[in-house]
């Protein structure tokens, strides 16, 4: 069974971090993903930077023109990762951008990822349609769960096809707006959260965009089975660096 679907079997909220490899300096990456998994953190999305990461707001691009500048690349991030099962069990996800995965081969790409032990993918420009003519079958040779996102913006019809789609858990944009750039849960939101409940889809929704302390957390997770922290662990980093992670869980749960 694919370490996700265990991740969702279990009875709590998923609190899931993401972070760019290579980033705050370029050998971080392996000493970030163990102090996670060390100090509670349920899933990891480990950020494959990109050129121009057009969903991601200021900070994590920041982070990711930083890694990029470091050296960090497709080739050297599964070279650092290639014993991380030796270490960690927890599921780990890599989110990225289409293009870097074309380069360097779809299928080449997957049976990498495959061999060093990622569960999942996540690539907000690929769209649906492409995937599930082109590339579900080589995602699903190498046991990887592709997952997809939805806003507030998306028809519920589009939602409903996307569940269809789906092996694992949704994605679930809590705004509009680039990463980091909302501060709290207004009633638009809330609303938004209870009409994807009260559709029963099939899949879980994990929340991302805009959660940053243990207030949003529950906001976001009331309705949900868990959310993603991203441009608030990147700041924290870059203030307190490795050694705050333990702190920066503990403002969360």
């Amino acid at each position: 069974m694919n370490r996700i679907h265990q991740k969702l079997k279990e009875d709590k909220k998923i609190l899931s971090i993401y972070f760019t490899a290579g980033y705050p300096e370029l050998n971080d990456t392996v000493n970030i993903i163990q102090d996670l998994e060390k100090n509670g953190v349920d899933l990891i999305e480990i950020g494959l930077p990109f050129s121009d990461p057009l969903a991601d707001g200021p900070t994590i691009q920041e982070s990711s023109t930083a890694a990029l500048k470091n050296g960090m690349n497709t080739e050297l991030l599964f070279e650092q990762l290639k014993d991380i099962r030796k270490s960690v069990s927890i599921p780990l996800i890599i989110m990225g951008y289409f293009n870097p995965v074309f380069q360097y081969g779809v299928e080449a790409f997957c049976k990498r990822c495959k061999e060093i032990g990622i569960d999942g993918l996540i690539l907000p420009d690929l769209p649906l349609d492409v995937y599930l003519q082109d590339y579900e079958a080589t995602f699903k040779k190498y046991g990887l769960i592709n997952i997809f996102l939805i806003t507030p913006q998306t028809s519920d019809e589009r939602i409903r096809k996307i569940d269809d789609a789906s092996n694992g858990f949704i994605y679930m944009v809590s705004s509009a707006s680039t990463t980091g750039a909302t501060s709290g849960f207004g009633s638009e939101q809330q609303a938004y959260f209870e009409r994807i409940a009260a559709l029963d889809l099939n899949n879980p929704q994990i929340v991302g965009f805009g959660i940053n302390n243990a207030e949003t957390f529950n906001q976001a997770t009331r309705t949900t089975s868990g959310a993603i922290i991203g441009s608030a662990f990147i700041k924290h980093l870059n203030q307190f660096g490795i050694e705050g992670i333990p702190d920066f869980i503990k403002t969360i749960r």
